[in-house]
């Protein structure tokens, strides 16, 4: 009867602790599928942690004219100072996904977009055919609740609902923000607003 009863309790715990494997397998593989998966998260952390540091404008502007946004793709960061210095923000970001789809340099705000549509580019088309051709505004739009247009073409500074990219290697090239966050910086960026990525 003893031995009987520690089958049953090993059987048991063997396919308890089977399932909570598949499980974890199945959500680690939807979240890597969507999102950077880090190798050493301790490392990762660390330094995103303490590349995360107020700045001065000064060594990437040589004025504030229409203010000035400054997006730092290796601590994930987006800088915004007003132009006439009043107001400095910090924001955490996501970045792309790889170095070819990141492009740096300096651009501007050349529209605004509340309640932003989205369309994939080809090149997005193209690696991720199964992507519908077009979203319109609301919770299932990539683009959030705000898109800021750059002047380079497909390139924005948008909102997110999916909040678990902030932070990571997670875009096709755009920058994204907490659609708390881009709501703020859309009320305060303007057209003409300077954008340096470095």
């Amino acid at each position: 009867m003893t031995n009987d009863r520690s089958n049953k309790l090993g059987r048991r715990a063997f396919l308890a602790s089977g399932a909570a494997f598949l499980s974890t397998s199945a959500l680690a593989q939807t979240e890597s599928s969507t999102t950077e998966v880090e190798r050493d998260i301790s490392q990762s952390v660390v330094r995103n942690i303490s590349s995360f540091r107020s700045l001065e404008w000064q060594p990437y502007f040589s004025d504030l004219r229409n203010g000035a946004i400054l997006v730092d793709t290796t601590s994930r960061a987006l800088h915004y100072w007003s132009a006439d210095e009043s107001i400095y923000k910090l924001y955490p970001t996501s970045v792309p996904l790889t170095e070819d789809l990141t492009r740096r340099g300096r651009t501007s705000i050349v529209r605004k977009v509340e309640g932003p549509s989205w369309r994939p580019t080809p090149s997005m088309k193209k690696r991720n055919p199964e992507w519908p051709d077009y979203v319109g505004p609301g919770p299932d739009n990539p683009l959030g609740t705000h898109a800021l247009y750059l002047s380079w073409t497909y390139y924005r500074i948008h909102g997110t609902h999916d909040t678990r990219k902030i932070g990571r290697r997670s875009s096709n090239g755009c920058i994204g923000l907490y659609n708390e966050h881009i709501s703020e910086l859309f009320s305060l960026a303007k057209v003409g607003t300077q954008v340096l990525l470095i």
